[in-house]
């Protein structure tokens, strides 16, 4: 059996799990917009977080939060479920399915025999689609995947239960029911970006690993990687960071550029002009994302200009946080007009 779900590609395959979702009972909102109503736009640089040995760097909230933000302010019912016993989790996934239910699962990326070679890393926060079974597997609609794909029953318990950082333990979650009325996307929309201001901005306080503050501390911290860790370790530490910014979970970039459509369509639905100014401003911001993750590569290979090296690069960090806290401290006076 299989459910009747349209598979679309998606730049982040938690959004596109939870668009999915949003399909099956009748909504068909767009990645960016599901972005920007689950306000998860942010940075952190966790030092007592380790990915890959390295400390933590993210773009956006942690796995898990854009799919319980969205279905919480849609007014969308949800469960999620996490096991300890493999047979539980493989009959649990196959229930739901028999009765009529699409379901997100979370999975280890190394452990999928249809990714690529290059993109098969261990990253367990990666999400699935799943829309039927048979007793050889299942029908997985992978939101980074072209087309729809098979995965037998043993790669899917190898991956559900993968082993290392943030392991997934057999993690489910699906949509019990839907909202009783129409969700007001006008209200809903200058919540969200209300939201998505006050993490960045205030929410933070004095902690300097998130936020805006995070710019500081880690421009602060990136010109101190050679002295602190050695050359090739901190040439290592900062092709993490490039890792994060331009290929794991959509990358900083990517989810800027993610933003900055959603304030377009924000605008046509708010009727709030400004949005499509600070549209631009932040595709802005995201190119000069791309332009640091191609300084900094350049310096992980060695392969820098004499203009170019942990300083500048640790400097531009910096004055892309100026930016963005100025955007955010600008939009916020905007949708609170």
């Amino acid at each position: 059996m299989e459910l009747n779900i349209e598979h679309r590609t998606a730049a982040h395959c938690e959004n596109g799990v939870t668009a999915s979702l949003l399909r099956f009972y009748g909504y068909d909102y767009s990645e960016p917009l599901i972005f920007g109503l689950s306000g998860s736009l942010f940075f952190v640089n966790l030092p007592f977080i380790k990915l890959a040995g390295f400390p933590v760097v993210s773009f956006r909230a942690l796995p898990g939060f854009i799919f319980a933000r969205v279905m919480r302010i849609l007014g969308f019912r949800t469960r999620q479920r996490i096991f300890l016993s493999k047979r539980n989790a493989e009959k649990k996934l196959d229930s739901l399915l028999d009765k009529g239910f699409p379901t997100g699962v979370v999975v280890g990326m190394y452990y999928l025999p249809y990714m690529p070679i290059e993109y098969r890393f261990h990253f367990n926060a990666h999400n699935l689609c799943i829309l039927g079974y048979d007793k050889e597997g299942y029908t997985v609609s992978d939101p980074i995947a072209i087309e729809k794909v098979k995965l037998s029953r043993t790669d899917m318990l190898r991956a559900r239960f993968a082993r290392g950082t943030y392991p997934p333990f057999g993690r489910l979650y699906w949509i019990t029911a839907p909202p009783k009325k129409q969700p007001d996307l006008n209200l809903l929309v200058r919540k969200a970006i209300r939201k998505n201001c006050f993490r960045m901005l205030h929410q933070p306080g004095p902690v300097q690993w998130v936020g805006v503050n995070a710019f500081r501390y880690m421009g602060k911290n990136i010109p101190r990687f050679p002295a602190k860790y050695g050359n090739r370790k901190a040439a290592l530490y900062l092709a993490q960071i490039v890792r994060m910014l331009e290929e794991i979970g959509t990358g900083g970039a990517g989810f800027r550029f993610l933003y900055a459509a959603f304030l377009q369509e924000a605008a046509g639905i708010t009727g709030i002009a400004a949005l499509n100014d600070f549209s631009t401003r932040m595709t802005a911001i995201g190119d000069q994302w791309r332009v640091f993750a191609a300084d900094a590569a350049r310096i992980c290979k060695n392969r820098a200009s004499e203009n170019v090296d942990y300083q500048t690069i640790g400097d531009s960090l910096k004055e892309i946080g100026r930016q963005e806290e100025a955007f955010f401290t600008e939009l916020e006076k905007v949708v609170k007009q």
